[in-house]
C-alpha cells in the first residue's frame, strides 16, 4: 500500500513508523530483527531502509604504495526491504540516492524492487563521501535529487533508459522526497527550499519526510509554509531523540540543525549520560505530544537500529 494511502485509512489518527539502516557487512540480518521485533507493537504501516553511499579506503601494497578503492560498508537494501515484508507483512521505504549509484544502476534497483511489491521509495540525493569537501556526483549517474526523481516518474511511464526495449512495463511507484524545517545548508533560504520542494510534488512526490528537528515550532512553520506555497501531500515529521551529550554537537554539525536552549540547558546540566538520555528521551515525548496536537501525519522515528529509545517513546504517546 501506498504511503498516502496508509495515512488516508488512518482518518487522522498520528500514526507510528521507523527507519533503520544495514548492518555493517559481513553482519547479519538479525540485529534489524532485533531492532524491529520490540517496536511491532506499536503497528507501523511502513518501516524504511536506509541506503548509503560507497566511501573510498586505501589498501597499502607491499611496494609502499597506496591504492585508491571504492568500499561500501553497509550493502544489502533492497534484500533487507524483501526481509522485513516476508517477516512481519509491513511495507518497506527503500531509499534511493544520487550519490554512489549509476543511472542504469538506479533503473535495475527499481526493476528489482517492482518484482519484489515495493511501492513506495524515498529519492535523495545523499551525502558527500567523507573524504569530499561537498557533493561529487557519480560518473554517469545524477547531479541532484529531481533528476532521480524524474527518473522513478519515467520508469512510472514505462520510459526506460534505453530505447531498445520493447513493450515496456509502467511501474508504480509511490515517490517521497525530503524537506528540511530549517532549509537545506545549501540553500540561501526557505523560499528556494519551497520552491525546488514544490517542483519535486508537481514532477510526481507524493509525500514528504522531513529532516530531523528539536523545535516543534519549525515543523509547524514548514508545514505552514508548504502549504502557502501549494505543497499540499503529506508532510512526516523525522525524529530521534538526543541519547548521549556528545550529540549536541554531532547532530548540529551533521544535520545542519539547532539545537533548542531550553533542550541544550537540560543536557549540560546532567551529571551523568544517563541522565542525557532520559532527559532527551523526556524532551522527545513532549515533542510527540505536540506534534499529535498539530495533527501530523506520521510519528517517523530515525531508530539508527536501536529500538530502546523509539520503544519508550512510543509507549509513552501511542
Amino acid at each position: 500500500m501506498k504511503i498516502p494511502e496508509h495515512i488516508a485509512n488512518a482518518n487522522g489518527k498520528t500514526l507510528f513508523s521507523f527507519e533503520l539502516i544495514p548492518p555493517l557487512k559481513g553482519q547479519s540480518i538479525q540485529g534489524i530483527y532485533n531492532a524491529i521485533d520490540p517496536l511491532m507493537e506499536f503497528k507501523p504501516p511502513f518501516i524504511d531502509v536506509t541506503t548509503l553511499r560507497e566511501d573510498f579506503i586505501y589498501k597499502q601494497h607491499p611496494s609502499g604504495l597506496l591504492e585508491k578503492l571504492s568500499y561500501r560498508k553497509r550493502p544489502g537494501t533492497i534484500a533487507i526491504c524483501a526481509a522485513i515484508m516476508n517477516r512481519y507483512k509491513v511495507d518497506t521505504v527503500p531509499h534511493l540516492l544520487c550519490g554512489g549509484f549509476t543511472k542504469d544502476e538506479t533503473e535495475n534497483a527499481l526493476i528489482e524492487l517492482e518484482f519484489l511489491g515495493i511501492e513506495n521509495v524515498l529519492v535523495l540525493r545523499g551525502d558527500a563521501r567523507l573524504g569530499d569537501s561537498s557533493f561529487v556526483p557519480t560518473p554517469n549517474g545524477h547531479c541532484y535529487a529531481t533528476e532521480l526523481l524524474q527518473q522513478v516518474v519515467n520508469l512510472n511511464n514505462g520510459i526506460y533508459l534505453h530505447e531498445d526495449h520493447g513493450n515496456t512495463a509502467k511501474t508504480n511507484f509511490c515517490i517521497g522526497v525530503a524537506g528540511y524545517p530549517e532549509k537545506h545548508f545549501e540553500a540561501p533560504n526557505l523560499k528556494t527550499d519551497f520552491k525546488y520542494l514544490k517542483q519535486k510534488v508537481e514532477m510526481g512526490a507524493q509525500f514528504i519526510v522531513t529532516q530531523m528537528f528539536f523545535d516543534i515550532g519549525k515543523y509547524k512553520e514548514f508545514v505552514n509554509g508548504c502549504r502557502a506555497n501549494g505543497i499540499n501531500v503529506p508532510i512526516i515529521p523525522g525524529l530521534k531523540p538526543i541519547t548521549s551529550s556528545k550529540q549536541l554537537v554531532t547532530l548540529s554539525k551533521t544535520f545542519h540543525i539547532d539545537i533548542p536552549e531550553d533542550l541544550s540547558d537540560a543536557i549540560h546540566a546532567c551529571a551523568t549520560e544517563k541522565d542525557v538520555k532520559e532527559v532527551g528521551i523526556e524532551w522527545m515525548i513532549n515533542q510527540c505530544k505536540e506534534l499529535i496536537a498539530f495533527g501530523a501525519p506520521v510519528l517517523h522515528f530515525y531508530t539508527m537500529s536501536n529500538a530502546g529509545p523509539t520503544k519508550r517513546i512510543a509507549e509513552a504517546i501511542f
